[in-house]
């Protein structure tokens, strides 16, 4: 039995089903490496489903998971057995499909990546702050390479990023396709259309099982045009009186371009704000995905010797995210002060469960005077994503003999599989799978087979994987219901109580003054507990607790 691990980990097993039958080890090697002559036959492919919104990625918190500043997919399914990995495919650079890669790599760092050129510079970048060095493969759109015992031939697909592939693997189970993120965009801004020729080729040699993306399947119709945007971007610049900011992620190269021909058209200047920005800008410009007229893009610092009519910024924040440079100026804790007069575009999708903290943002914004343009009020972003449209008219090139939707919620998956359907996909040969699940595909049909486990790993601070969900119901208590805290100070000599105790009550609703009654008689049994402990002196520890109750040091103050 054969394993793919195709930028998935996974969480939320089914808990009914029993563990997948274990797969034969491998030596990891060379993603070039050809499989040896006494390499046993494979009688079938396992497939984990990629989760929902998670694969080998980062993703943002939600707003039940309090203090978290990033969540990663769970590796502890995989930490015994990473040997098996011959490689990580890459699909493209956005960071909810990169950001997880530093921390298993953290582990196994001679983990091969595979990718397109900027999807690799992305993270090869992102891998030099955590002091990694990779081993890496780059590959282009009609590439074949062999992957241990995979044939994996590469597909450029069209994408709301440069660069974009999906990936056919050809095993001796049968052959998978991967789209990734896609979209059928006919007017894409850099010409590169999803290569619908190769897929039909494919689909004649049969594909035996597609993973399709289905974050637009409730979408009806077709997913708009890219340059769709660019006529609206105009008219906001022509209308605006004072500075521009805009706030899109920090890998959309597409956009970041729209806004530097509109900004270029009407003599503005451009800086970008934010390290991400910076960074990631910096090496599409390198790499020629971005074009930028010469002079146009300026230092942060110099823009306080520019008039404000002449000042583009481009910053990240688009989804609210706390730290992020527009979330900090719409609470004013940012150097870069909303005024009177500016505007900001929000040049992204609403991604679910980020609705509260987007409008967070464009209500402190509007406060101080900023003129808001989002995906709301003004056609200033289309999606990356195939909508039900496309997905039709892509199964009828593919004609897929068993598909799985991946990437996007429940409501996704079970869209797109009435799409599948609905162009002749057997029901039974439909596979929705939750996260952690296993799926075999033997004998030319795709089926559930178990569970692994799964989960998530928060980062906190400089913490991974130290808080976790027991944590987080804490948090959420106390954000609830508030937190009642008792100080006392006490002679370590004596065990007198010579402050105190103090009582305060935080996010309760509780006055304090309602504790005058209770400290009287918190003194009284405390003192009654010390004459107790001295007459007993194997029991001293019971009234004056830590290292210091037998002499060995003596602390300022204890409270408890």
């Amino acid at each position: 039995m054969a394993r793919v691990v195709e930028e998935s980990l996974l969480s939320h097993p089914h808990p009914e089903l029993g563990p997948p039958r274990r797969s034969r080890r491998r030596p990891a090697g060379h993603p070039t490496r050809r499989p040896r002559r006494d390499r046993p036959q494979h009688d079938g492919l396992r497939v984990r489903r990629p989760p929902a919104d998670r694969r080998l990625r980062s993703a943002l918190p939600e707003e039940e998971q309090p203090g978290i500043d990033l969540i990663l997919p769970d590796f502890s399914s995989i930490r015994d057995r990473l040997d098996d990995i011959e490689g990580i495919i890459l699909t493209h650079g956005h960071e909810d499909h990169i950001g997880g890669v530093p921390f298993l790599l953290r582990e196994k760092p001679d983990i091969p990546l595979i990718g397109s050129k900027l999807t690799l510079a992305l993270i090869e970048a992102k891998l030099q702050e955590h002091r990694i060095r990779p081993y890496t493969l780059e590959v282009a759109e009609g590439q074949r390479e062999r992957v241990g015992p995979f044939d994996c031939e590469f597909i450029a697909v069209n994408h709301s990023i440069p660069d974009a592939l999906a990936v056919a693997i050809r095993t001796p189970a049968g052959m998978v396709v991967h789209t990734g993120d896609f979209k059928m965009d006919q007017l894409p801004l850099d010409s590169r259309l999803t290569d619908l020729h190769a897929f039909a080729r494919l689909s004649e040699e049969g594909i035996d099982l597609l993973l399709s993306d289905s974050t637009n399947a409730e979408v009806p119709g077709f997913t708009p045009h890219e340059r769709d945007i660019s006529n609206v971007l105009r008219q906001v610049f022509a209308g605006a009186r004072k500075r521009i900011i805009v706030a899109s992620f920090a890998s959309h190269v597409h956009r970041i371009q729209q806004i530097l021909d509109a900004a270029y058209e009407y003599g503005r200047r451009v800086a970008f704000v934010g390290r991400s920005m910076v960074r990631n800008m910096g090496i599409a410009r390198d790499l020629g995905y971005l074009k930028v007229p010469p002079g146009l893009v300026v230092d942060v610092k110099t823009l306080d010797d520019l008039p404000d009519n002449e000042v583009v910024l481009v910053c990240t924040g688009s989804q609210g995210e706390p730290m992020a440079a527009l979330s900090r100026m719409a609470n004013r804790d940012h150097q870069i002060r909303i005024v009177e007069g500016d505007t900001v575009i929000l040049a992204s999708s609403l991604i679910p469960g980020n609705e509260n903290a987007v409008y967070r943002v464009i209500n402190g914004l509007t406060r101080w005077g900023a003129n808001v343009v989002h995906k709301g009020n003004a056609k200033v972003h289309v999606s990356g994503h195939a909508s039900a449209g496309e997905l039709l008219y892509f199964y009828n090139i593919c004609r897929p003999k068993n598909l799985m939707p991946v990437h996007g919620e429940w409501r996704h998956l079970r869209a797109n599989a009435e799409l599948g359907a609905m162009t002749g996909v057997p029901h039974d040969r439909i596979v929705i799978a939750e996260d952690g699940v296993a799926v075999d595909l033997v004998q030319g049909k795709a089926k559930i087979s178990g569970k692994v486990q799964a989960g998530y790993v928060y980062v906190d601070g400089l913490s991974v994987g130290d808080v976790g969900e027991p944590a987080l119901k804490d948090r959420k208590i106390l954000g609830d219901e508030g937190i009642i805290s008792v100080f006392v100070v006490i002679d370590a000599s004596t065990g007198k109580i010579t402050g105190g105790p103090h009582i305060q009550a935080r996010g309760s609703g509780i006055d304090d003054s309602a504790f005058g009654d209770v400290i009287p008689g918190s003194r009284r049994r405390w003192s009654a507990r010390r004459r107790t402990a001295s007459s007993n002196p194997t029991s001293s520890s019971s009234w004056c607790a830590g290292p210091w109750a037998s002499g060995s040091r003596t602390p300022t103050a204890a409270g408890r």
